[in-house]
């Protein structure tokens, strides 16, 4: 049974008739997939097929993970995968299993083997893995706890605004699962960081992230550095985990276009 909804299937058939290279956009919790719309609008400009999928709520790492691959097999173009968060995660999975051309994962959430676990991430998770019962919820975030996991780099009235603009109850499946990564060897929270059809990927990190900090970035870079395609790793001055969606948006946009145009 298909997972892909009206809205994704139209992008995917608009994608394949305009003949381009097409963009997956791979959102994260507590966020929509309607938060990449403006760089959407960006890789439309400079001749790309965006497709911003939805993720159903509730599912699984691994159940979201085969909704992409899903997505991406109905494409006649092989596409560049990007996402941001969990996204990221998820775009270093699709791209393990060989499904894009060129990938960037943006401040993306650790998987099996990356084993660094930083303050700042495990304040920036106790909101949903405080309760175990949360792992069947959709969990919200006060204001306050997005102020700390997402817009600690910007000023209190933008952090306001993106908390009123983008911010939606998320699973908590997910952060369960990354949380005992390395603790369950079947885990669905792992990536093939070794196939030779993974592609070209860069990785970027906000240099004052709270979530996915320096210390989780770089652990998992040099994890994919064993693979043979080109990996490049890129730390962005003074931005935190917002980086996707806050006023320098465009300069994060920019540097992903800019490494997606050198192979497709």
């Amino acid at each position: 049974m298909s997972t892909i909804d009206e809205h994704t299937s139209g992008q995917i058939a608009q994608a394949n008739a305009s003949g381009r290279t097409p963009v997956v956009f791979i959102h994260g919790l507590w966020l929509l997939a309607s938060s990449w719309d403006r760089w959407g609008v960006v890789f439309d400009e400079a001749g790309y097929a965006p497709v911003l999928a939805e993720v159903f709520a509730g599912k699984t790492v691994g159940q979201v993970a085969d909704h992409y691959a899903e997505v991406i097999g109905g494409l006649e173009k092989k596409p560049a995968v990007i996402g941001h968060s969990f996204g990221g995660l998820l775009t270093e999975i699709v791209a393990g299993r060989g499904l894009s051309a060129a990938s960037v994962a943006i401040d993306a959430a650790p998987f099996r083997g990356v084993l660094p676990l930083p303050i700042s991430s495990l304040r920036s998770a106790k909101p949903v893995l405080g309760n175990p019962a949360n792992r069947h919820r959709a969990v919200p975030l006060t204001y306050d706890q997005f102020r700390y996991a997402f817009a600690n780099a910007v000023s209190e009235e933008e952090a306001r605004q993106l908390y009123d603009t983008f911010v939606v109850p998320a699973s908590g499946v997910p952060l369960f699962q990354a949380a005992a990564a390395n603790l369950n060897p079947w885990s669905e929270a792992k990536v093939d960081t070794q196939n030779p059809d993974r592609g070209p990927l860069l990785m970027v990190s906000g240099e004052k992230d709270n979530i996915a900090p320096r210390a989780i970035s770089q652990a998992a870079y040099k994890k994919q550095l064993k693979n043979p395609g080109i990996t490049e790793f890129v730390e962005v001055p003074g931005r935190g985990h917002a980086l996707t969606i806050d006023s320098g948006w465009c300069e994060v946009a920019n540097l992903a276009l800019a490494f997606v145009q050198r192979f497709v």
